[in-house]
């Protein structure tokens, strides 16, 4: 299985805060309720394919 590691964007700050591996075969991209400390507050955070 082919894995590839992403980015999560914070949809607020537009900071990327996390780096999480995730199969790429067959997936939708990743929208995760994450903490932004930045902001101090969770926020959505968006997948972003910058490696």
């Amino acid at each position: 299985m082919a894995r590839e590691y992403v980015w999560l964007k914070c949809t607020e700050s537009g900071e990327r805060n996390y780096r999480v591996s995730k199969e790429m075969r067959g997936t939708d991209r990743l929208e995760l309720l994450k903490y932004c400390p930045k902001l101090r507050k969770h926020t959505i955070h968006k997948e972003d394919r910058k490696k």
